[in-house]
């Protein structure tokens, strides 16, 4: 899992030749401790996509260029572009479901 700042994020997400998929979190909040655990075994799972993770109250300026309003919120970048986004806690399932919506 990669995390991501400012001074990295560009290179990283317009570099990858993979779909990546950007968690925005925060340490304080709770939904983001229940996808954390989900994030890392799809990351260990979903070889196709790669897997980020900015840290909101670290990198507040991603978060607002991003538009973060809630999180976590994850956005699914393809060539530097954003595809998708989706927000909140889910299973799984469903969230393995919504991530392989944007990365086929």
């Amino acid at each position: 899992m990669n995390e991501l700042t400012a001074a990295d994020f560009d290179a990283f997400v317009t570099q990858s030749t993979k779909p990546v998929l950007v968690d925005f979190w925060a340490e304080w909040c709770g939904p983001c401790k229940v996808m954390g655990p989900i994030i890392d075994e799809l990351a260990g799972e979903m070889s196709e996509v790669e897997f980020a993770k900015v840290d909101c109250d670290a990198n507040s300026e991603l978060a607002m260029r991003f538009n973060v309003l809630s999180i976590p919120t994850f956005v699914v970048m393809k060539g530097g572009s954003e595809v998708g986004r989706f927000s909140g806690s889910m299973s799984k399932e469903t969230f393995k479901e919504r991530l392989q919506s944007f990365v086929k």
